[in-house]
């Protein structure tokens, strides 16, 4: 981390951790490029208990140089600028962080509650930089995270197997019918999912989209040649054809149902 984003990152998590209800603050991987990469932001989840200060007191604890302020009242998410740098804060209330973790580890008969939410969440829980904490509370999740059933993994699986078929089918209607929008849609909606099915199949939570692509080639379960068919599906060339890359998503389809 660069020295003037530790000491925004410094800066704002001694004004947040000063209050009584705040129980950790954690930052995201977003903010580990360089400042000048397109994709860096500064986004820290706070994780409290009870409430937070509202919006305007918020503003205020931030400083005076905070520009573009815009807030979610109901998700309780803070964007604003300070300098050139973009900074997202996400507050969680821990009680329903906690009803969460235990749908996943012992409530799977509630897991349809939480199917349609993929794993990214717990990702966040289980890779941030802890900057702040109260008391064991996160270390405590993250092991309940980390000894999570086979179950639970081979719901989730199904849950987005059932997509990436779902959207598979979608994409070879869209191709009969020459449908260009509903292609594209199903073409992401397909890649999205089978990869999620493989983050499943290997046990381990979704990245950010962002990081799908550095990080589902390098899981240690794969089909054979997935990386390859990975890459020419996501080519934007002449030879790769809309029936070319139905016939391509069919294939690695077919490769991760087989797993």
């Amino acid at each position: 981390m660069k020295h003037k984003t530790k000491l925004l990152v410094d800066r704002l998590v001694g004004t947040i951790s000063s209050w009584p209800t705040i129980e950790c603050i954690s930052l995201n991987e977003a903010a580990t490029p360089d400042t000048l990469d397109p994709y860096f932001a500064l986004i820290l989840d706070v994780y409290y208990r009870d409430k937070v200060p509202d919006a305007a007191s918020r503003q205020a604890a931030y400083g005076q140089d905070v520009l573009a302020f815009e807030t979610s009242s109901h998700t309780n998410k803070d964007r604003f600028l300070i300098g050139d740098f973009p900074v997202r804060i996400e507050y969680k209330d821990i009680k329903k962080v906690d009803e969460l973790v235990t749908i996943a580890d012992s409530q799977l008969e509630h897991l349809w509650l939480i199917k349609d939410m993929g794993t990214y969440g717990f990702y966040r829980l289980a890779h941030g930089d802890i900057l702040y904490q109260n008391s064991n509370w996160i270390q405590d999740i993250r092991s309940r995270l980390k000894h999570l059933s086979s179950e639970f993994w081979n719901q989730m699986r199904d849950a987005h197997q059932s997509k990436m078929e779902h959207f598979l089918s979608d994409l070879g209607a869209a191709l009969i019918q020459g449908d260009n929008f509903h292609y594209l849609i199903s073409s992401a909606g397909f890649i999205k999912n089978a990869c999620e099915v493989l983050f499943c199949i290997n046990h381990r939570f979704e990245p950010s989209h962002r990081g799908f692509y550095e990080q589902v080639i390098k899981l240690p379960v794969l089909p054979d040649e997935f990386a390859g068919r990975f890459e020419s599906f996501l080519a934007n060339d002449s030879e790769m054809t809309a029936e070319r890359k139905y016939s391509l998503a069919q294939l690695i389809a077919r490769s991760i149902i087989g797993l």
